[in-house]
């Protein structure tokens, strides 16, 4: 007997969304797990951003995030699209602002489907569109003295 896909837990959930935050304070990677924790999700997929020593070639000494006030509105926004691509089960994304050190988190991000293969895909359209469309920077300091901003 052939599986089809009319069972509701192949379907996206009715309200997927379950933490979308921007925190001064050190992230979780726990609490977003927990976050898309669903009984109908075969497959969650997550990510951890986390500071690195080095970026372009260079030492990195230090990193600081800012962000824009509309910024949570626009990760709601990224999260919204995520959710009507694919089958999501349950989605979660915070990202830290403030002085961070090397291997602090920055960004965690998780998204549960029924499947494997969308709960990756889902999981890396969140991520990907999170840096290029929230208004988030990165300020660099370098070894060398120099710095950088980066962000969306």
């Amino acid at each position: 007997m052939g599986r089809t896909n009319d069972h509701p837990g192949e379907q996206a959930a009715e309200d997927p969304i379950r933490l979308l935050a921007i925190r001064d304070t050190p992230l979780s990677v726990d609490e977003v797990f927990r976050a898309v924790a669903d009984a109908a999700a075969g497959g969650t997929a997550l990510f951890v951003g986390t500071v690195r020593n080095h970026d372009g070639g260079a030492d990195v000494d230090a990193l600081g995030y800012s962000c824009h006030p509309t910024a949570e509105a626009e990760m709601r926004r990224v999260a919204e699209k995520v959710v009507t691509e694919y089958p999501v089960r349950a989605l979660a994304a915070v990202h830290r602002v403030g002085d961070l050190e090397i291997g602090d988190l920055a960004v965690v991000v998780a998204v549960s489907c029924p499947h494997r293969g969308e709960a990756f895909e889902a999981c890396r359209k969140l991520i990907d569109d999170l840096k290029h469309e929230v208004p988030i920077w990165k300020h660099q300091q370098f070894s060398d003295g120099t710095e950088e901003w980066v962000g969306a």
